[in-house]
Parts: C-alpha cells; sequence; structure tokens
C-alpha cells in the first residue's frame, strides 16, 4: 500500500491540516474558514472556493484569547480565537461565523474585528424548526448567497449549486459507508483512526477528500491487522473533539469506540441534502432540521419521556445499529450547550440499560490525565 494513499493519507493530513489549503492557496485558490456544523459548504463549494474547519490546538497554551474574552468562555473557542490571533489562520481568504450558541457568536464577532480576511460573513441560525424558522433561514442563505458571488466573481447559478449538492452528498454516502465499518465485531476501524479521517476531510477539497474515502474503505476492507476485540463496544457523545488524544486514551483503556454523536463526526456527515425545487429550501431543511444539535429546540412530545424520545431517539439507532454497551458522554467545561443537554440525554440512555460516565474536561492536553483513572473505572463496570 503506497504511503500517500488511504489511512496512511488521512493521517498525514490530520498531522498538517494546513499544509493543502496553503498549497492551494499558492495555485491561485481561495479558502474560506468556518466555524461550526452549520454554514452550509455546498454553496463555497458550488462557487470553486474550499471550505476550511476552523478549529483550536489543544497543545497550545491559550495566552492571547484571555485578554478578549472571560475564561467562562469554553476553551475550546477561547483557542480558536486564540490561535487565530498568533495568525494561525493568515492563509485564510475569507471567514464565516454562525450563531450556534452565544458564546460562538461572541467569538465570530470579535474575529471579525481582530482577525480581518478580505471576505467575512456572519449566519443566524435559529434555535427552533418552526416554519417562521425555516422562512428566516432561507432569507439569511439568501444573503449569503449575495456576499459569496460578489466575493468570488461568479453567479451561483441552481446548476452550480446542484452539482455541489451532489458531491456533498456523495461525500456524506461515503461516510456513511465508512461508519458501517465499524460494526462488526472487533470493528474494522478504530474510533481513533476514523476522527483522523473526518479531521482530514475537513481539510481538503470534497473531491479530493471523496477520493481519500474510496481509498481508505478499500483499504479498511482488506486489511488483516484491525482493531482487537474488546468487550466494551462504546458510542462518545458530546462538545468537539478534534484531537485523537481523548480516544486514544479511551481505546487505550481497552474499549472499541465504535460509534459518536459529536460534531465532527456523524452530526457533521450524517444527513443528506434531500432533493428540492428550491434548492435553498432543502439546504436550510437540512442543516436547521436534519442536523442533530443540543443547540436547537425540537418540537415538544407533551411529555417528559416522550421529549426525550423525540429528542434522542436516533441515538437509540446508533446503540442498536452498532452494539452499544456503554456511553461517554464527554462536554467541555463551560460549554452550556451541551451542558444543561447532558441530564437529560443520560436519563434517556440509561432508560435504554445503557451505562453511561459523564467527563467534564478543559480544551487542552493536560487536562486529559486525571480522566484515565474515570474511565478505567468505567470500562471495569462493563467487562
Amino acid at each position: 500500500m503506497a504511503e500517500n494513499k488511504g489511512l496512511a493519507r488521512a493521517k498525514q493530513i490530520y498531522q498538517d491540516r494546513d499544509k493543502r489549503a496553503k498549497e492551494l492557496k499558492a495555485q491561485g485558490g481561495k479558502i474560506i474558514g468556518y466555524f461550526c456544523i452549520y454554514p452550509p459548504l455546498e454553496m463555497i463549494t458550488a462557487l470553486e472556493m474550499v471550505p476550511y474547519r476552523i478549529l483550536g490546538d489543544m497543545k497550545e497554551a491559550i495566552t492571547k484569547a484571555d485578554a478578549y474574552l472571560p475564561t467562562v468562555v469554553c476553551s475550546f473557542l477561547r483557542s480558536c480565537f486564540d490561535i487565530g490571533m498568533k495568525g494561525r489562520y493568515e492563509f485564510l481568504d475569507g471567514f464565516i461565523g454562525v450563531h450556534v450558541c452565544d458564546q460562538c457568536e461572541k467569538v465570530a464577532h470579535l474575529w471579525r474585528h481582530y482577525i480581518k480576511h478580505p471576505y467575512s460573513h456572519f449566519i443566524d441560525i435559529p434555535h427552533t424548526v418552526h416554519d417562521a424558522s425555516f422562512e428566516f433561514f432561507e432569507a439569511e442563505l439568501n444573503t449569503f448567497r449575495k456576499t459569496l458571488e460578489r466575493f468570488a466573481g461568479k453567479e451561483l447559478s441552481p446548476e452550480r449549486l446542484q452539482g455541489a449538492i451532489s458531491i456533498h452528498n456523495e461525500q456524506r454516502a461515503l461516510v456513511r459507508e465508512l461508519y458501517e465499518l465499524r460494526k462488526p465485531d472487533p470493528p474494522l476501524l478504530s474510533g481513533t483512526e476514523t476522527l483522523e479521517i473526518m479531521m482530514a476531510l475537513m481539510s481538503i477539497p470534497v473531491e479530493e477528500g471523496n477520493q481519500l474515502l474510496r481509498e481508505v474503505i478499500k483499504e479498511v476492507k482488506e486489511r488483516k491487522d484491525g482493531p482487537q476485540k474488546q468487550s466494551a463496544r462504546l458510542l462518545i457523545w458530546g462538545t468537539p473533539m478534534d484531537h485523537v488524544a481523548l480516544l486514544e486514551m479511551i481505546e487505550g483503556c481497552g474499549s472499541n469506540v465504535v460509534m459518536d454523536d459529536t460534531c465532527v463526526g456523524t452530526r457533521f456527515y450524517g444527513p443528506d441534502v434531500k432533493p428540492t425545487e428550491n434548492l435553498l429550501k432543502g439546504i436550510a431543511h437540512r442543516y436547521l432540521k436534519d442536523t442533530r444539535c443540543p443547540r436547537t429546540f425540537r418540537e415538544t412530545g407533551g411529555t417528559y419521556r416522550a421529549d426525550l424520545e423525540n429528542r434522542f431517539d436516533y441515538l437509540k439507532g446508533y446503540a442498536k445499529g452498532w452494539n452499544v454497551n456503554g456511553v461517554i458522554l464527554q462536554s467541555i467545561k463551560y460549554c452550556d450547550t451541551h451542558g444543561y443537554e447532558v441530564p437529560a440525554v443520560k436519563d434517556y440512555l440509561e432508560g435504554l440499560g445503557l451505562p453511561v460516565l459523564f467527563l467534564e474536561h478543559e480544551y487542552s492536553m493536560l487536562a486529559l490525565a486525571p480522566l484515565r483513572t474515570r474511565a478505567q473505572a468505567f470500562l471495569e463496570m462493563i467487562r
């Protein structure tokens, strides 16, 4: 197997995320950085620009951001802004901020003020899925479209947008195929390897990501040295987990991480944009309703238990489909969006008979060591 193919290639991209983006920029390409999972990447791709996910750095001490943000802002967002202020994202041609939570909006506005890019835009995302919410969100996407067109110097025609939707839906289908490889016992792909692949996809053009996925899927199906069977088959839920250290620690304690519900995994790549006559309407529906994130309020079920089922029934599907026998809820400290969700999701999962461990931590390599003992004790319960 050539070193630049499949899993090795994904690891290389993960370890040097900026490299390919900088190469494309040097060739005249435009790189558009974005926060979170809500900017519609299809609209960027359709105008022949490259979406690039902005993330923090768990290995880098936060030294600049604290002059602008209080320490009660989650350390993930403070880290993103910190390395942005240090010039790490100077290669970006544009920045897209979104309102997913109050902290993310605050950081997005600070970013646009202090870290200058040729293009910047902010998208306001509703928190509900009522008819008025979709109408508002479509209007936001129309405004976004106009600013993108001006910056790109091209019209976002229906043909361009439909082509980009098809390419991104192809990537989502390939990711779902990749996740199917984690269903066997033992899984054919580890949680750590999966995360490296996901991070690589967020760092390169979507067409290159699709080719990478095809190579990885073929390699994983053929290899003989996959993960060893463990008694614990875990689902990981929670806040952004963009570094492999936490998963390496959990799997190193004697578990197979076979499924996730995070914004660098299934939330990001799960639902397709469905075919609609009005393409922006289909995009709005996919990002606002089909994407599962604690920041969005769902329709009430009428009772507490019905509400839980309405909000978390997809987790039951994950647990059954991937034969999960334990769940780790992990949340970065001061992430109110996930923190407030923890009691309800824990109650729901325990109601399914699944043991649950909640880990709250800072976005820092130094914060992970104390979690090992708790993870080991939890896994002893499952064995």
